[in-house]
């Protein structure tokens, strides 16, 4: 039976400590059920953010209870009180306290003398102070952009005194879906802080994700043809101009000029952008790496070749750090770089940010038996002895088949947890991000933005409250066809990354894509409502998807064995009316799913039995 994790939000210990200090006279804390008379209270000139979160309040509360509290910018008595914000006010009041030493996403949530006082950090920490609360007085759960779950206050609901604080684990961030980024809204509520700069959703943090930057900072269009010795030899030749330089070109990195033109254009986008706490300096998404005489010596003497990018990293982190010295340059340890240096190490202003592209996604990362895994994990402890600015660029898709089942959701929680207690500051949790649907990337990115902002969430409890509240009495089936996929790749004894081109990479068959459709159709009969059955024809997808791996790059019906074909036709009509009905733009990271729509419509509309006899017998 699937636990309602919401359940938690009140603790026995928690009424045990309310019903003592009740019968000691001390402060009895708030029952919410009781704030007819209160109001909302914030400073006159309360920032942006600090007004949402109180409109944020009042929204919820008023859904959970019936009772629109008034907001107000001045206090009139002692009591019955909710502030949201710094304030004089709030300061003066029981509940009061100062904000200074609290950082930009650092809450604080106090509860005592009659009176609620929500207060963080600027410019986020105030607004997930009230998403906290939320959450866990209320039982207000962000499930997706368009469903969020306030249950009823009903007539009774004790806060007790309380007095808590609370740091986030990471600085930055990313839970990369489809469904935080094109929702800025949805995002602030999973305290994703990379999606808007709305100021009166908090806006992004100054922490940029490190990425592919040469090709902008050098491009070979501009100076390649003139200056082919600024880019990278490759047997016997620079490659520049290159059609492409991100998947072409390597800039020469032993090139003073090549330092020259990378610093000036960081210079240039701090001044554009003061805002910013890190500016990447790295590679471009190949692996032509610099072979000439100067570059390869130092990486024949580093023993990787991190050795000549690290030295150039450095010297451009030297020079920013005269006038930027809060400033991080950063790089990717990413391929080819991801092994530190033998003696060189990052100047004291230089953020690494390590890449798990090779990283099995069966298995969790800090796994000793995994061997793809094993690697990462000594390079990561190599890092982390010679770096204190560690950042993570985690995979968790299948980025050639985005709608493929990927039995990665038991591997979630402990390798942010790994990641949490190797230091490191910020997390990227790249995904189907430019995708509209994707496998279950709805409760993927309920459990990936929940575990990164705080790591000691339970993912088992995070996944059971998403599919009992989401999928209602279709969801022990859901459970099951999850359980399915894991167990099926975990026993298959396979490795494989983040690219997987059929379900066999996965170790599932064509019995696991029977019993996967075969547990969709009872969640669907299970359904309690159109609106239940809707969202779980969207979640069977990914089955579907699975079903048809036998056609899936089928362009030629005839080949395809004809009572092969004939099973396939109906699987693959009802896949691509449910991608229609769901919105899906994408079925892989670098093509737009019409192309795989109309290879498969076109399977489906030549029909090489059509007009046949039957055969003798039949």
């Amino acid at each position: 039976m699937l636990a309602l994790a919401f359940r938690r939000l009140i603790l026995p210990a928690a009424l045990c400590a309310w019903a003592a200090s009740r019968a000691a006279g001390a402060d009895t804390g708030v029952n919410l059920a009781t704030l007819a008379d209160w109001d909302i209270v914030t400073a006159e000139n309360a920032a942006p953010g600090v007004i949402y979160a109180a409109e944020e309040f009042q929204r919820f509360f008023q859904q959970a209870s019936g009772l629109r509290l008034p907001r107000v910018t001045a206090a009139t008595r002692p009591d019955r009180h909710v502030f949201i914000g710094p304030s004089s006010a709030m300061q003066a009041s029981p509940a009061g306290f100062a904000i200074d030493d609290l950082g930009p996403e650092d809450l604080r949530i106090v509860v005592r003398g009659g009176a609620i006082a929500i207060a963080g950090g600027a410019p986020r920490g105030t607004l997930y102070g009230v998403y906290t609360f939320l959450e866990d007085y209320l039982g207000v759960r962000f499930l997706t952009a368009d469903h969020t779950h306030v249950p009823p206050l009903g007539p009774w609901r004790v806060v007790p005194p309380v007095d808590r604080r609370y740091h986030p684990v990471f600085a930055m961030r990313w839970s990369y879906y489809g469904e935080v980024n094109r929702n800025p809204s949805f995002a602030a509520r999973m305290r994703v802080n990379t999606v808007t700069p709305d100021p009166a959703l908090g806006g992004k943090t100054g922490i940029q994700n490190i990425n592919h930057s040469f090709l902008a900072q050098i491009p070979s269009s501009k100076y390649g043809a003139e200056h082919p010795e600024y880019y990278c030899l490759r047997g016997g030749k620079r490659l520049a101009p290159a059609a492409n330089d991100v998947y072409e070109n390597e800039p020469c990195l032993t090139n003073p000029d090549v330092l020259r033109i990378v610093t000036a254009a960081v210079r240039a986008e701090l001044a554009a952008h003061p805002h910013l706490e890190n500016v990447s300096v790295s590679q471009n998404d190949n692996d032509k790496y610099c072979q000439c005489e100067h570059c390869a010596a130092i990486d024949a003497r580093e023993g990787t070749p991190m050795g000549s990018l690290l030295e150039f990293v450095n010297a451009v982190a030297d020079d920013i750090a005269r006038t930027h010295p809060a400033v991080k340059v950063g790089t990717l340890s990413y391929w080819y770089t991801r092994k530190p240096p033998k003696t060189i190490k990052p100047r004291p202003n230089v953020q690494i940010q390590l890449c798990s592209i090779e990283c099995c996604l069966i298995h969790r990362i800090d796994d000793p038996a995994c061997p793809l895994n094993a690697a990462f994990c000594r390079d990561l402890h190599a890092w982390g002895a010679i770096c204190d600015n560690i950042s993570i660029w985690n995979y968790n898709t299948n980025f050639s088949n985005y709608l493929l089942p990927c039995p990665n959701l038991r591997v979630i929680e402990p390798n942010v947890r790994f990641f949490a207690a190797n230091n490191a500051k910020s997390i990227f949790m790249q995904a189907a991000g430019n995708a509209a649907a994707a496998e279950l990337s709805e409760l993927r990115n309920y459990l990936i933005a929940n575990l990164i902002w705080d790591p000691n969430r339970s993912a088992d409890r995070l996944r059971d409250e998403f599919l009992s509240l989401h999928y209602g009495r279709a969801a022990p089936a859901i459970a099951r066809y999850i359980d399915l996929i894991h167990a099926t790749a975990e026993a298959s004894g396979l490795h494989r990354n983040c690219f997987a081109q059929h379900g066999a990479d996965y170790g599932f068959t064509p019995d696991t894509a029977d019993r996967a459709l075969a547990l969709f159709q009872e969640a669907r009969a299970s359904a309690e409502s159109p609106e239940v059955a809707a969202r779980v024809d969207k979640a069977s997808i990914a089955a579907y998807r699975l079903a048809i791996d036998p056609v899936w790059q089928a362009t030629d019906p005839a080949a395809v064995e004809p009572a092969l074909r004939a099973r396939m036709r109906p699987l693959v009509a009802r896949f691509l009316e449910l991608c229609a009905a769901h919105g899906v733009d994408r079925a892989s990271e670098h093509l737009p799913f019409e192309r795989d729509r109309a290879r498969l419509a076109d399977f489906l509309a030549k029909d090489p039995d059509a007009g046949r006899p039957p055969a003798s017998g039949k």
